[in-house]
């Protein structure tokens, strides 16, 4: 059984042959022990035939899910760390890695916030820390969601199903593992036991985040990027913007294929948009938004964030990260429970507008938020309309149109 094997197709019958006795209760140590002697070196898409073969031998998608950290643990010495190849940014798997390396910095921050929490003898800014990173990670689900939805459609296609069920089951292992952290900091009281509890969750919280990055980095991402073809990454691409993006915006520099552009952009043979109301080039759309004196985000019915124009002088920055995102884990803490009331309102039809107003670094900004619904009253979202209205403020008498002072040609 010393004898290193070479051949391909025996190598994934022998990594299956091991993680059966590992299912079967033998010890990590000891599978660990016998892959080193027979497997000198394995990668991704190995990995992934033996989980498929198990499947198609019978061996249900919660089994291996159930035993994945460990298939990980005992694979990882003889895995091959593949170099990333250099992607132009924006690809689709340049943004993965972009929003994995983020993940990376936020669970540092999880883990940090979760020591102090137990160690430091003043509770709550600790817990107002461990809140914060947790809000923060919670917006893994986009990356889950694109992930699930974008690009495992397209593994199948190529005959690559079964491991992505058995990751997919881990994402909502995770889910569940964020979901609890998140309900236990709701309910955070100020015991010692509590204090210990918050820790110990939100320590395997990110325990499991980390697991997930390295399985896409060393195991799905390469797999992924040797079989899927370039059409099929602009669709990816091209479907990416309804999920959004995690913690980060993607890069700029991927062209994907023209033809997948125009089709996502659903623009006409007329290059005309036609509204009710008139016609509109996608280029003039977007240039209208740009101009706009004013900042508008539209936040969709399942109150995640659809929508933003980019102004030249934004009063409240926006980053392309936090489309997807929901609306409450946008704003602080200690505003949810007001930001949660306003949807409420719009949803059930008791209110129509929310405004406020404030100082604001100079400005006297003015903040409305306006319920969105279709010609049957169906509810359709949220639009927020932000204005620095001090210069209107500070008008007086009037101007008219033939006091219009016309630049020096």
């Amino acid at each position: 059984m010393s004898e290193l094997i070479d051949n391909r197709a025996q190598r994934v019958r022998a990594l299956k042959d091991i993680i059966k006795h590992l299912h079967s209760g033998a010890p990590a140590e000891q599978v660990r022990s016998q892959l080193q002697q027979i497997v000198k070196q394995t990668d991704a898409g190995e990995i992934m035939a033996m989980e498929q073969e198990l499947m198609a031998e019978g061996m249900a998608v919660e089994e291996i899910r159930s035993m994945c950290d460990l298939h990980s643990q005992v694979t990882r010495e003889v895995l091959v760390q593949i170099a990333a190849p250099t992607l132009a940014p924006g690809h689709p798997a340049d943004t993965f890695r972009r929003e994995n390396e983020a993940l990376r910095k936020t669970v540092t921050q999880l883990r940090a916030a979760a020591a102090d929490a137990v160690s430091s003898s003043d509770v709550g800014s600790p817990l107002l820390q461990l809140r914060q990173a947790w809000n923060d990670l919670m917006d893994v689900e986009k990356h889950y969601q694109r992930k699930e939805h974008a690009l495992f459609p397209f593994l199948e296609k190529h005959g690559i199903a079964g491991p992505s069920k058995v990751m997919w089951a881990k994402d909502d292992e995770i889910r569940a593992t964020l979901k609890k952290l998140g309900g236990a900091l709701q309910s955070a009281g100020k015991g010692s036991d509590s204090r210990a509890t918050l820790s110990e969750l939100a320590q395997g919280a990110a325990s499991a985040v980390e697991e997930m990055i390295f399985k896409e980095e060393q195991i799905l991402l390469p797999l992924s990027l040797n079989t899927l073809t370039e059409q099929e990454w602009g669709e990816i691409w091209a479907s990416s913007p309804k999920y959004g993006w995690c913690l980060v915006e993607p890069g700029i520099g991927y062209a994907p294929p023209a033809a997948v552009v125009a089709q996502a952009m659903n623009v006409p043979a007329s290059g005309a948009l036609m509204l009710p109301s008139g016609h509109v080039t996608l280029e003039q759309l977007t240039a209208i938004f740009s101009t706009l004196p004013l900042d508008l985000t539209f936040v969709d019915a399942d109150d995640r964030v659809a929508f933003f124009t980019e102004g030249p002088e934004r009063i409240f920055a926006r980053s392309k990260a936090i489309i997807g995102r929901k609306v409450q884990n946008c704003h602080p803490p200690r505003s949810v429970e007001v930001v949660d009331r306003i949807l409420s309102d719009f949803r059930a039809g008791r209110q129509h507008v929310a405004e406020f107003w404030i100082d604001f670094h100079g400005k006297y900004v003015h903040i409305r938020y306006f319920a969105v619904h279709d010609r049957e009253g169906k509810y359709l979202g949220t639009l927020e309309l932000t204005q620095d209205i001090a210069p209107l403020r500070a008008l007086q008498g009037e101007r008219r149109l033939l006091e219009y002072d016309a630049a020096e040609a």
